[in-house]
């Protein structure tokens, strides 16, 4: 090839690569159409909301602070009140007696005698029932006689001694069962007190639980003893009242059956609070004055605002 055709050969190559160049840079560089929702509507798009002036992240935490500062600044200032005690706080009072028990047999027998009923009134010591106790006194008896004899060998032993004739061992063993006599007598004794029952308080009967001539077994109840005259009164509190609740505190008790008041005043406190009801146990002494009130009766117990200051 002529050189003159070689020249031309080679700006045609220059032409085409110039040419492929532009067309590479055309498909880069050329505009994006928008591709329209699959409903094939497009929609206008909304004008942006009026917004006001920018606000920085450090303006807004600012503003936040003191907006939440006076309430803030409220509570650290004024303190929690505690809820004040009414004026006069009632709750219901159970009467009981502070002397109240229940007397059981201490012996296997058959009651002789039953000398009291229902509300008779009794006296420290006075005897109430008693037992058939022919045998207890046939083996005091026996156990006297034992005595007596184990004595009078322990006599004879010591005049031995006292001439030669009785060792040290046999004085001994005489007096050894000397002194074992006379607590056997103490014993039958012992038992014997337990033929009669007798009041261990002056008070009135509340219930007799047996009759005359029946047979009973040790330890089954015999009567209901109660002391009228010296009665306290049962309340359960909220645990709250433990704040203002002393003993010594005035009480007024009113019972409604009977249409009196007496006045009481607080004497024990129990030492903890009832887990469940979150109540105190409170046990007041009632002045029982002239009125009449018994074991039993429930009423309503005051608490006057005075005895909280």
């Amino acid at each position: 090839m002529s050189p003159g055709g070689r020249l031309a050969v080679a700006g045609v190559v220059v032409a085409v690569a110039a040419l492929s160049a532009a067309l590479a840079q055309n498909q880069t560089s050329g505009p994006v159409v928008a591709r329209p929702p699959a409903s094939g509507t497009l929609k206008p798009a909304s004008p942006p909301a009026e917004s006001g002036p920018a606000v920085s992240p450090s303006e807004t935490s600012l503003k936040q602070s003191e907006a939440a500062s006076p309430s803030a600044q409220a509570s650290s200032a004024t303190p929690a009140k505690q809820p004040a005690a009414p004026a006069a706080s009632e709750v219901a009072a159970l009467i009981l007696a502070s002397q109240e028990t229940t007397l059981a047999s201490q012996m296997a027998g058959r009651l002789r005698l039953v000398g009291i009923g229902l509300g008779d009134e009794v006296k420290k010591g006075q005897r109430l029932m008693e037992f058939d106790c022919s045998e207890q006194a046939a083996q005091v008896e026996a156990a006297e006689a034992e005595y007596r004899g184990a004595r009078e060998t322990h006599l004879a032993r010591l005049r031995l001694q006292a001439l030669g004739a009785a060792g040290e061992l046999e004085v001994t063993v005489a007096a050894s069962a000397s002194d074992k006599a006379k607590s056997q007598v103490e014993v039958r004794k012992a038992q014997l007190a337990y033929c009669s029952v007798r009041a261990p308080f002056s008070g009135n009967v509340a219930r007799v639980r047996v009759k005359a001539s029946e047979s009973v077994n040790a330890g089954q109840p015999l009567v209901d003893l109660v002391n009228p005259e010296a009665l306290k009164a049962q309340m359960f509190v909220p645990a709250g009242w433990v704040a203002w609740l002393r003993v010594g505190m005035p009480v007024t008790i009113h019972v409604r059956e009977t249409g009196q008041s007496f006045n009481a005043r607080v004497a024990k406190l129990n030492a903890r609070v009832d887990g469940v009801s979150q109540q105190l146990e409170v046990e007041a002494r009632i002045e029982k004055g002239q009125g009449r009130l018994l074991p039993g009766m429930v009423g309503s117990a005051a608490f006057e605002a005075a005895g909280k200051q």
